[in-house]
């Protein structure tokens, strides 16, 4: 049976992810905490992890109750910030700002937050995908292709590459427990998968792999035209405004609608 495997939100964006249980659909569409948080160069644009392998290099934390964050730095001891409130995430931005040697400050918003496509909502994968993709490459685990990947929903009880049915004409949607995803666009990849998601190392030929493999196992019954490229990888959804404030649950039963 389909049913929710796993949700995951990132707390700050390009920093660790944070696996939750069940999780509310906010205002503007995402999860809730997904990307609440983000680091800002002086040019006002956002700074994450296809800016800097180092944020690979950094194992972090989140207590949504407390709204603080642990970073465990390489050689150097946890640092906690208590980013509810601006002394907390100016203390982070000095912080960050150091060790990226960069001049940078921690944002929030609690409404969208600061994904990559704000009029959009949370990411979808199957397990049976990142099982696929994982098989494509010498010692890469299952986890080792969420981790790079980094989706928001994943869905288990499917073939490989479910989630592209839901992009393209004519697309199906689905609903998960009491929210309904419509998929709006396949989630074209950037740097962030071709590196070790502990070190930074890039993995090479990674996405020359990815490309191949792609091309050759792209499920027939997907639209093709849906997808500008093969270096594309799950899909990015949309939660109708009805369904917003609503909660997703982990063990949720995933249906598909037709209509």
């Amino acid at each position: 049976m389909r049913s929710v495997a796993r949700l995951t939100v990132y707390p700050v964006k390009g920093l660790d992810g944070h696996d939750v249980d069940a999780a509310r659909i906010r205002e503007g569409g995402p999860l809730e905490h997904d990307r609440e948080f983000a680091l800002f160069g002086p040019d006002g644009e956002t700074f994450n992890a296809k800016q800097s392998e180092r944020f690979h290099r950094l194992s972090t934390t989140y207590d949504p109750e407390r709204t603080e964050l642990q970073v465990d730095p390489p050689a150097d001891d946890c640092r906690t910030f208590a980013l509810g409130n601006e002394a907390g995430r100016d203390r982070a931005g000095e912080w960050f700002s150091a060790y990226f040697d960069a001049d940078l400050t921690l944002a929030r918003d609690r409404s969208v937050g600061f994904v990559d496509r704000p009029t959009m909502g949370p990411s979808v994968v199957s397990t049976a995908t990142l099982d696929t993709v994982a098989s494509w490459f010498d010692g890469l685990t299952v986890d080792g292709a969420r981790r790079r990947l980094r989706a928001n929903v994943e869905v288990g009880g499917t073939d490989p590459f479910w989630e592209d049915r839901f992009v393209g004409d004519d697309a199906p949607s689905f609903r998960a427990g009491g929210v309904r995803f419509d998929g709006v666009t396949a989630c074209g990849r950037c740097v962030v998968p071709t590196r070790d998601p502990d070190t930074g190392d890039p993995l090479p030929g990674f996405r020359e792999r990815f490309v191949e493999k792609r091309r050759e196992t792209f499920p027939g019954w997907a639209d093709r035209d849906a997808f500008d490229h093969f270096y594309s990888l799950m899909i990015i959804a949309s939660v109708p405004e009805s369904d917003r404030g609503e909660t997703v649950a982990v063990d949720d039963r995933v249906t598909l609608l037709t209509e």
